[in-house]
């Protein structure tokens, strides 16, 4: 079946005249004729009495009516969301973006994209990379910020950021009379650590098993402020990345020696579709992360 026709019989049974209802579509009225009486044919119906002066809908019409105006209401509604889609008036954007991330380098983009878009839904879920990964894989996530260290061939990045891992210490620290810290030293002090799954616990095990040392990991916790807290008060010390740290927090950071950098990136599926919503979110994400990558 198709709509034109069912459009077709909702004017006629407003207007109860073929003549009314294709000025009231802009058609000629021939064709709104031939249109009934195919629709007609094919049910096996009549929809239409044409006897009488005034045209009115049979009770096999106006039964129809009641599914035509359904179905013209919910393709409208279809087509409205479309275009507005098209336009960037609607749409959700799933990301996914690890805790220290999203705590100290999204919030002001995020809140400058809501400002530009302000009709798109951001769903945004914090976690370790390595989960965010799976998630991303799963299809439960659009997008996601990942460490671009090896990357699975199903899923696509674009580089975002580029950021330093620096020994963390207090103020008093005998580090903070170094320039540099080995990783040898630093994995002879106890250790404030992210839990295992998170880029920033990665990094260090792999350091570890590079030297061949294992790390005293005396606190293990997901909040930052926590982490810097105890730093700052002596009892043990940690790596963050540079955004993190504020001037009054007390805190000295060095380089490892040799300096350990993260490049960021954010990736989608390869093989998924990307909607105008997540496209528009990556590009804007992507414009902020060259400006960061530019010296």
């Amino acid at each position: 079946m198709e709509i034109k026709p069912l459009r077709y019989l909702i004017a006629i049974a407003k207007t109860e005249s073929f003549t009314k209802a294709a000025q009231q579509l802009n058609v000629a009225q021939p064709a709104v004729s031939m249109a009934i009486k195919k629709l007609e044919a094919d049910l096996g119906l009549t929809l239409i009495h044409r006897a009488d002066r005034n045209i009115g809908l049979t009770d096999e019409g106006k039964k129809l009516l009641i599914h035509a105006e359904k179905i013209i209401q919910s393709m409208d509604e279809a087509l409205l969301e479309m275009s507005e889609l098209k336009g960037l008036n609607q749409g959700e954007v799933r990301v996914g973006i690890p805790s220290m991330l999203g705590s100290y380098y999204f919030p002001p983009i995020l809140m400058a994209f809501r400002h530009r878009y302000p009709t798109i839904t951001l769903k945004v879920i914090e976690g370790g990379t390595w989960q965010l990964q799976q998630m991303l894989e799963s299809g439960e996530l659009d997008l996601s910020v990942i460490v671009a260290e090896t990357l699975p061939d199903s899923l696509q990045t674009q580089a975002l950021i580029r950021e330093e891992m620096l020994v963390t210490v207090a103020t008093d620290h005998p580090f903070s009379h170094l320039e540099k810290v080995s990783p040898e030293a630093f994995f002879e002090e106890e250790l404030v650590m992210f839990k295992e799954g998170y880029f920033h616990r990665r990094i260090v095990d792999k350091l570890a098993k590079k030297c061949n040392m294992t790390p005293k990991i005396g606190f293990e916790t997901n909040l930052i402020p926590l982490i810097k807290s105890i730093t700052q008060q002596g009892f043990g010390v940690s790596t963050l990345l540079n955004m993190v740290i504020d001037e009054d927090d007390q805190l000295i950071t060095r380089s490892f020696d040799p300096p350990i950098w993260l490049d960021l990136g954010i990736a989608w599926r390869k093989d998924s579709y990307l909607s105008k919503a997540n496209q528009a979110f990556l590009e804007f994400v992507s414009e902020h992360g060259k400006r960061e990558l530019t010296p």
